[in-house]
């Protein structure tokens, strides 16, 4: 009830608790006189008879302070055990009704002098008004946002070196030219992130691109193949859906993710890697590790522990899941889920993270049909041995070792991203294959706020998987320096421009004739729009 109203019921109320008459002889007219010539006071510390401990000493307080309506006695006291009169009751109520007037008439002045800014604010709350209800009237869904990102990839490769015969492919080949055509690509991606109880995520992506004959594709040199490189199996221009799943907490610490379609490194505890180049395949999309970290997609579950700390203190965290890339297919023989032809790969990364560092160690089981995702044209093509020809017992294990460091704030002192990583086949492959182990690393250095804040600056470089040892005892000579060197110029928040410089030193790796050269520099220009 407003303050108003109860001035309004208190004489009422008192008037049912007096009596019906009053004679001269109850009234104290001297009192009365006294109470109603003493001036307000302004604190309720100029009683001297009313204390804190008092019942209603904080609405006593509240109407001195805030309505400037109550008055005491000559002799500096309030007096609030003493029964008030009809005629004290009015005179109370009308001071406050005087002081309320006073306030409304100062409000009415300051609405008239504000009346043209006031005016203005009004159209601008009916404009907004008027929008909201636009917007919820034709919403696409009160539990999904939308949030898109498309890529435009512009550029070629060029190939040189004395190597020419002995092997197919660019610049190995009379039949082939020593350049690529230069190439105009893109990558679509719509993700739908819907959350029913706001700590959930299902998340529905819808995915095309054209890159399954560019020359970024990575289908004869992996080595080339870009971070964002994607082509529906049914071909160019198509869509896909390209990730389904959904996240959920078990309890403080614990989030689970099950999804008929979900990469490995989706359901990783700890981003192993402070590199944000988003050009190479190799040395972004697998941080240097590929043979690990191989972006296994399929159906699969993962669960995440992440020690519950205080914000930006250290805390440990371990993540493990298994992706099936044939889990659609009923057959045992074909595939299925923990069957021999699942093409499973099973990965476990535990590590420790604090606000500008992070230290991980993780380990793959890949069954045949999955792969080590980059490496020397050598090392790879071993990797995609087919299964037929192959027995029960051919598997790899892969281990990596991860770690960044960035400084608090963007200077001269790049972050520090680095990678280690080894790949041991089993002998189920030595029928097939002549590679025993493989070895990969990276290092990626990034500066961030590069002449104008919001743009960065990097380069990274590394050698993907390459062939260390043979099962056979022969010497390998495998190996292939990949380099890129980028500048990401960050044009709004939503559009980005980052021209690239990619340099492999011997992409064909081992398949190069002994004694040979032969290596590939590509120029691109990087155009990205989120929305």
């Amino acid at each position: 009830m407003k303050l108003f109203q109860k001035l309004l019921l208190a004489p009422a109320a008192l008037g049912l608790m007096a009596p019906v008459a009053a004679s001269a002889a109850d009234l104290n007219i001297a009192g009365l006189s006294q109470y109603g010539s003493e001036e307000q006071v302004t604190s309720i510390t100029q009683f001297s008879d009313v204390q804190p401990t008092d019942w209603a000493y904080q609405a006593l307080s509240n109407l001195i302070e805030r309505y400037g309506c109550v008055a005491g006695y000559p002799n500096g006291t309030y007096r609030g055990s003493r029964a008030m009169t009809r005629y004290e009751a009015a005179a109370l109520l009308n001071a406050c009704l005087d002081r309320i007037t006073e306030v409304t008439d100062e409000l009415k002045r300051l609405m008239k002098e504000f009346e043209k800014e006031l005016a203005v604010l009004k159209g601008r709350v009916d404009g907004l008004e008027a929008k909201v209800g636009e917007l919820e009237a034709t919403q696409f869904s009160t539990t999904t946002k939308l949030r898109g990102e498309a890529t435009f990839d512009l550029g070629a490769y060029t190939y040189g070196g004395s190597a020419k015969n002995g092997n197919s492919g660019p610049g190995l080949d009379d039949d082939e030219s020593l350049l690529s055509a230069m190439v105009f690509n893109y990558d679509v991606r719509l993700n739908f992130d819907t959350s029913f109880t706001g700590k959930d995520l299902l998340r529905t992506r819808l995915r095309s691109g054209n890159y399954g004959e560019s020359a970024f594709d990575g289908g004869q040199y992996r080595a080339t193949k870009l971070d964002k490189s994607f082509e529906s199996g049914a071909g160019p221009n198509v869509v896909d859906i390209d990730r389904l799943y959904y996240t959920f907490p078990v309890g403080n610490e614990l989030k689970a993710t099950l999804g008929a379609r979900v990469r490995n490194t989706e359901m990783l505890a700890i981003t192993p890697s402070a590199y944000k180049s988003y050009i190479t395949d190799f040395l972004y999309g697998t941080y240097g590790t590929s043979g690990t970290y191989n972006k296994e997609t399929g159906a699969g579950v993962g669960l995440v522990w992440k020690q519950k700390v205080k914000k930006g203190n250290p805390y440990l965290a371990a993540g493990v899941s298994y992706v099936a890339k044939n889990a659609d297919k009923g057959s045992p023989d074909e595939g299925g889920i923990m069957t021999d032809n699942s093409a499973g790969s099973f990965l476990a990364q535990l590590g420790g993270a604090g606000k500008n560092w992070a230290l991980t160690g993780a380990y793959r089981y890949g069954q045949c049909g999955t792969n080590i995702r980059s490496g020397t044209q050598y090392t790879y093509d071993n990797s995609k041995a087919k299964c037929d020809d192959l027995g029960d017992s051919a598997a790899t294990n892969s281990f990596a070792i991860n770690g960044y460091w960035q400084p608090s704030e963007s200077g001269w002192v790049p972050s520090i991203s680095a990678g280690w990583g080894i790949t041991t086949f089993t002998n189920g492959y030595r029928e097939a294959i002549n590679t025993k182990n493989a070895q990969s690393w990276m290092v990626g250095l990034q500066w961030d706020d590069v002449f104008v804040k919001g743009n960065s600056a990097g380069m990274g470089v590394g050698q993907s998987p390459f062939t260390t040892s043979t099962f056979d005892g022969s010497t390998p000579y495998d190996g292939n320096y990949a380099w890129e060197w980028w500048y990401n110029y960050q044009v709004t928040d939503n559009i980005s421009v980052t021209p690239a410089l990619i340099y492999l030193s011997r992409p064909a790796g081992q398949n190069t004739p002994q004694g040979e050269t032969f290596n590939a520099f590509a120029g691109l220009i990087q155009v990205g729009f989120k929305f």
